[in-house]
């Protein structure tokens, strides 16, 4: 069953895309208009790329 397109999933999507794209976000509090980086920061965990482009320090170690 295909769910209909919103308003909040395309800002949804939005905020998502502009996080991946390395945003900052307090650029992205901005844009949407949160009065709080705390709202804004339900993006960072909806987000599962940022996640994995973290990379230890101890990868870079030539040992």
């Amino acid at each position: 069953m295909k769910q209909k397109p919103t308003l909040h999933g395309l800002r949804h999507s939005f905020a998502i895309h502009l996080l991946e794209a390395g945003t900052a976000i307090r650029y992205i509090q901005q844009l949407l208009g949160h009065s709080s980086t705390k709202t804004t920061e339900i993006y960072i965990y909806a987000s599962t790329k940022q996640k994995s482009l973290i990379k230890s320090p101890l990868d870079s170690l030539n040992i």
